[in-house]
């Protein structure tokens, strides 16, 4: 497993989705599914074989999307874009806040992720 590619595939993951949700929230699962995309459909296989198949290309777009929604929490934390809102809404509160927050976006993150890795395989063949 190429795990730069991965890591690249992650970071576009994340910062494609964060500039998608600052111009127009609803297209922010465009992100994730290009960051598995990438993942998938530049990898070369593994040592033992040369080709991969769609359930290859979904642990790869899926491990792009897990480790790009970790990237996504944390720009979402440090950029501050819950901030004011979260602190109207709950208060005391925010550090369970961030938790589900973490939660939701590394799973829909990860699900997404496995569609584009499954599409990239689907593509490339």
């Amino acid at each position: 497993m190429n795990w730069k590619l991965l890591g690249l595939a992650a970071f576009v993951n994340a910062i494609l989705t964060v500039v998608i949700t600052i111009i127009y929230l609803p297209l922010s699962f465009i992100g994730p599914i290009i960051g598995g995309f990438l993942a998938s459909y530049l990898s070369r296989g593994y040592e033992d074989y040369s080709g991969l198949d769609w359930k290859d290309g979904a642990v790869v777009g899926a491990i792009s999307g897990l480790v790009g929604g970790l990237i996504l929490t944390l720009l979402f934390i440090l950029l501050g874009t819950w901030n004011a809102t979260l602190e109207s809404f709950i208060g005391d509160n925010l550090i369970l806040v961030y938790y589900v927050i973490l939660q939701v976006t590394v799973i829909i993150s990860f699900i997404l992720g496995l569609v584009g890795g499954v599409l990239g395989v689907t593509i490339k063949k």
